[in-house]
């Protein structure tokens, strides 16, 4: 039997040295010893400066320290293609697969989202919205830029969708995650494809078409019943799809409820609380206490206990206009009836005689 081949470990980008401090190319005025950047001048100069490195996914991945820390991050300098350190690093140095879960409120480096956008749709995003599309922008116009856009970024993960406007020098690439969007931003930002262009890679803004925003809420939809379906146990989820032939024959039986033909619908099957049909979906919602029903002549079923009866009993049967069901429900209530005083008979001649006069 052959031994298992263990994955290579990730080779050193760049010398240790490559990286000093040396200050950036001289775009602007004023240079901040702050933020270690130019101030001031030709904004588009700073983003026409190419990039000093780039990842090769084929060639640089491999493991390093963080394969063995759960929840690591993904290398920045590695996606840039500048990480000195290899085997070394604490962060993965490799692509973000299609089960990778990353907290929404960092991207998949580990650096802290924002609630908004910055105005020229750079930097980390927004935690506010999951966006999987990224712009690209300086493409050299050719006739083949479809073919070279889609083979240079189908390097950073699986895509979904690629629009290319050719007169413009413009596309925008949909990933099907976007932790590999956010990996692609950086891979390619300031680097060239087949010409010696400088890429201006952004975020995409929002598609205020309206098939596309109802394809993303399908998207997420789908997305949320795939993560569910993860979840539950395989046979359960066999039956509700009528996959198994067992389970269906079960249903088919114990849904007709006996009546023949009759198959009750899934909203009333799978139906939970304490007026559901199945009685499985009243598990768990029975009532400890229920009063016994009364029947017309207000006495109570069979099932009545003895101390009832006996209380039942004890009771008149007929009152005047009550009812003997009637001053049962009084007599539980507490509730106290007086009969109306008899008037005292008068005696004497002058019965129901009634004058105004004193005299």
């Amino acid at each position: 039997m052959a031994p298992i081949r263990k994955k290579r470990p990730a080779r050193p980008q760049v010398e240790p040295d490559f990286l000093g401090s040396e200050p950036p190319p001289q775009t602007g005025t004023t240079f901040n010893i702050w933020y270690n950047k130019w101030a001031g001048g030709d904004h588009e100069a700073y983003q026409q400066t190419k990039a000093k490195g780039r990842c090769n996914i084929a060639r640089d991945s491999g493991y390093t320290k963080a394969d063995g820390v759960s929840g690591s991050h993904f290398c920045l300098f590695f996606a840039r293609g500048l990480c000195p350190r290899g085997a070394d690093c604490t962060y993965l140095h490799r692509l973000p697969r299609p089960d990778t879960i990353v907290s929404p409120n960092v991207d998949c480096f580990g650096r802290d989202k924002f609630s908004g956008y910055r105005d020229d749709m750079g930097g980390v995003g927004s935690f506010l919205r999951q966006n999987r599309t990224v712009y690209i922008g300086r493409i050299h116009v050719t006739d083949d830029i479809e073919e070279i856009v889609a083979r240079h970024f189908a390097e950073w993960g699986k895509i979904e969708r690629i629009r290319v406007l050719n007169s413009r020098g413009v596309a925008f690439v949909t990933y099907v995650n976007e932790a590999n969007a956010e990996f692609a931003k950086e891979a390619m930002a300031h680097q060239s494809l087949d010409h010696d262009e400088v890429l201006n890679v952004r975020w995409a803004t929002e598609d205020p078409n309206p098939m596309a925003r109802a394809r993303e809420a399908r998207r997420i939809e789908e997305q949320a019943a795939e993560a569910i379906r993860r979840a539950l146990p395989a046979e359960f989820i066999a039956e509700i799809e009528g996959k198994d032939p067992e389970a269906r024959k079960r249903r088919k039986v114990q849904s007709s409820y006996g009546l023949e033909g009759y198959e009750a619908p899934d909203e009333i099957y799978f139906a939970q609380g304490p007026n559901a049909i199945n009685p499985a979906g009243r598990q768990g919602y029975e009532v400890d206490h229920q009063e016994q029903a009364m029947i017309e002549d207000g006495t109570a079923g069979e099932s009545e206990v003895p101390a009832a009866q006996e209380q039942q009993q004890s009771l008149p049967q007929s009152a005047g206009v009550f009812s003997s069901s009637t001053l049962a429900a009084l007599s539980k209530a507490k509730i106290a009836v007086s009969s109306k005083p008899a008037t005292p008979a008068s005696t004497g001649p002058l019965v129901a005689y009634d004058s105004d006069d004193d005299e």
